[in-house]
């Protein structure tokens, strides 16, 4: 009788060891596996920022080009808003995307703050509406800048930093032809 519980404690010692051991090595193979996962599904708090930030501000260019187009009077207004309405909306969808991959909520409206500036803006027509809108684009643009340069060293998430390499210099593109359209009055 001793024998007989004597194997079957045995037996089972064995099996449990068989089944750690399985377990550990699925374990230790994953890790990988799990720390990949949780990089492509998380964000850092300066990720977060970033995209809540980077996507308010795009969101106000859409608008505000959308204003100039219906609200500007000189050609080269209606053009660059119609320009905005474009390469912003693109860069919306590629945050919103990136954004996704992170489960980060990108803004769905602008902030209080942008949301003042495109009721301001939405009030004025004409020559008014073109002044104020080139002064507008061109600060706009430049803090845009400042903050994606800031940005870049911060965030760490791939698809974010190569989101900011892409999209810098487009922005800057756009800063020089505010500066022309401010210019040209």
């Amino acid at each position: 009788m001793k024998t007989i519980t004597l194997i079957l404690t045995l037996s089972t010692a064995v099996a449990l060891s068989s089944a750690f051991g399985a377990r550990k090595e699925k374990a230790e193979a994953s890790p990988t596996e799990t720390k990949t996962s949780a990089t492509e599904t998380k964000a850092s708090p300066a990720d977060i920022v970033f995209i809540k930030t980077a996507a308010d501000g795009g969101m106000t260019e859409v608008e505000l080009g959308k204003i100039a187009e219906k609200n500007g009077q000189r050609d080269d207004v209606k053009t660059f808003g119609s320009h905005m309405v474009k390469a912003h909306g693109k860069a919306n969808d590629e945050l919103k995307s990136i954004a996704s991959k992170v489960n980060v909520t990108a803004p769905d409206k602008v902030n209080a703050e942008h949301q003042a500036k495109i009721d301001k803006l939405s009030k004025l027509s004409g020559a008014a509406f073109d002044t104020a809108y080139a002064k507008e684009m061109v600060a706009a643009h430049e803090k845009t800048i400042a903050s994606f340069e800031t940005a870049k060293g911060k965030v760490g998430n791939e698809d974010l930093k190569k989101f900011i390499d892409d999209t810098l210099p487009v922005i800057k593109e756009h800063l020089e032809m505010a500066k022309k359209m401010q210019a040209a009055k």
